[in-house]
């Protein structure tokens, strides 16, 4: 009689917690949740890279992207809003990015850009995204200076055990015990509009760049974990979120076909991420 009335306390007990943590959340922007969403955004933000260039109507050009990802603070990685006490998320995942990218040159030097990263699991993780740009390049004077004006976007979704990874499930201190491994849902949902100056060194073959943009982040997390009671956790995270973002790089033309760009890209007072790219023009 005592046992089954101390188990049915604790189960009383427990509850409120469970429910709790099932509980939607739309935290502030000076939340750690925000601030995480943000740093996530700078890797994940479908930017120029490639150099200012007039190139011929119908051109494509071909390449593959690699994106560092920077480690996040354990402080910013800490909830304070939607799950708090419950210690720092699983985010450090991998260390890089990998991104294919296809251009296309369009009449009035217009260009259009896109890329999909397939639903491949890495390391736990599980990325299914696109980006999307739309990009005009015109002269300024007669110096070999460009202007460049450039939307872009990157959608899809993110899987991974951010929630609740192995290490978490063996700790008795942790809502995850015993539970099962996440496979927590990250949508970035970023939309984005920058300006950028280039022109010419080397006879053309180097082409430096600076620019800056602005980012509208709507980023939306799901968690998707079976605590050790085997309830289901689908708790939503919601945030909306604006971000100045700054960049400068340059692209070398190692041979008429062959082009390597490399790019440092940040949020101030997020991130900050340093891009390599390798391209290759069909038909140049």
């Amino acid at each position: 009689m005592r046992r089954g009335l101390a188990a049915f306390c604790a189960l009383l007990l427990c509850r409120p917690t469970i429910a709790a943590a099932q509980v939607d959340c739309f935290p502030p922007d000076d939340s750690n949740e925000a601030q995480l969403f943000a740093a996530f955004s700078v890797p994940l933000a479908f930017s120029m890279i490639e150099a200012l260039d007039e190139t011929e109507a119908g051109t494509v050009r071909v390449g593959v992207e690699g994106t560092y990802l920077p480690n996040i603070d354990e402080e910013i990685g800490t909830p304070t809003i939607c799950r708090p006490g419950k210690g720092p998320e699983n985010t450090d995942l991998l260390p890089a990015f990998p991104r294919p990218r296809v251009r296309l040159a369009l009449p009035a030097g217009f260009s259009a850009e896109a890329s999909w990263v397939p639903p491949i699991r890495l390391s736990g993780v599980k990325a299914n995204l696109a980006g999307l740009s739309l990009q005009r390049s015109m002269p300024i004077g007669h110096s070999g200076t460009r202007l460049a004006l450039r939307l872009h976007g990157t959608f899809g979704v993110i899987r991974a055990p951010i929630t609740c990874n192995d290490e978490a499930l063996e700790d008795e201190s942790s809502e995850c015990f015993q539970g099962t491994r996440s496979d927590d849902a990250y949508h970035p949902n970023i939309v984005g509009a920058e300006a950028a100056l280039g022109w010419s060194l080397a006879g053309g073959r180097v082409r430096p760049f600076v620019g800056g943009g602005l980012n509208l982040l709507y980023p939306r997390f799901r968690v998707n974990f079976t605590n050790r009671f085997d309830q289901l956790d689908d708790s939503r995270v919601e945030v909306d979120l604006n971000r100045g973002a700054l960049f400068g790089g340059a692209t070398w033309a190692a041979t008429p076909s062959v082009d390597v760009s490399g790019e440092i890209y940040a949020s101030p007072g997020d991130a900050v991420t340093g891009r390599l790219m390798v391209s290759y023009g069909l038909g140049e």
